[in-house]
């Protein structure tokens, strides 16, 4: 009697509540051709690659958990020059120089503005729309960085290598999309799929991302407008330091 109760009550268990498909495994690697960068033709350095996966044709999850991460500013750097995090996460901008900083992104990906701040102190963005966010300092124009922010769980920024692992993705179909920033939006929009996850996962095929018709361009301050001149190559007149 006992072994007959398992049975069925499992049976209906399977009924209401059938075992979710086990999580899969996106993997892949990119390599950038046609670059000028010396990183990248010397070192093969294919650092700072932005995948996400977009789930076709059903609704889209549960975006993962916002995350609380830093993107320090020393050197006159941004470090990580690239990051990605899920909508709704909050970035510190630490500054470890000896002068005065002022990040901010005045490009359609998402606007902000933390305002001037001295040596040893930090300012921090909570963003709350997904995007692709183009950061600057008003004070330093060589300073750049990139922040993804996405509404999906399932995203990834290359190192080094350029190998990426798109973690705990249900088997499905979803549509590839990618970014970086010293690629022209058509030829990432070239390399853009659609594929089909199985339940054992996926590899996909190398991915060559050119650089080909990618011009650098100086970008405005957050006012709108050019730069001041540098004084000896370091910041305009008048600079906060």
């Amino acid at each position: 009697m006992i072994w007959r109760w398992v049975i069925f009550s499992s049976a209906v268990l399977w009924l209401v509540a059938p075992p979710a498909a086990p999580a899969a495994t996106v993997s892949g690697q990119v390599e950038i051709t046609n670059s000028r960068d010396t990183a990248v033709r010397k070192r093969k350095d294919y650092t700072g690659v932005l995948l996400w996966l977009e789930p076709v044709d059903r609704p889209a999850p549960a975006q993962a958990s916002p995350k609380r991460v830093q993107m320090v500013q020393r050197d006159k750097r941004f470090t990580p020059h690239v990051i990605a995090v899920p909508l709704g996460s909050t970035v510190d901008f630490p500054n470890f120089d000896p002068i005065f900083h002022n990040a901010f992104s005045n490009f359609s990906g998402q606007q902000f503005d933390v305002g001037l701040y001295p040596p040893g102190t930090n300012k921090s963005w909570t963003f709350k729309q997904p995007g692709i966010v183009r950061v600057f300092c008003n004070i330093h124009p060589a300073m750049s960085a990139v922040i993804g922010v996405f509404s999906t769980p399932w995203f990834a920024v290359t190192p080094v290598s350029g190998q990426f692992t798109i973690a705990d993705v249900p088997p499905g179909d979803y549509q590839l999309r990618l970014f970086h920033e010293r690629s022209v939006p058509e030829n990432l929009q070239a390399l853009e799929r659609r594929i089909r996850v199985p339940d054992g996962g996926l590899t996909l095929p190398l991915i060559s991302i050119s650089e080909t018709g990618f011009v650098a361009a100086p970008h405005l301050n957050k006012y709108g407008q050019e730069y001041p001149p540098a004084v000896n190559g370091e910041t305009y007149p008048g600079a906060p330091k």
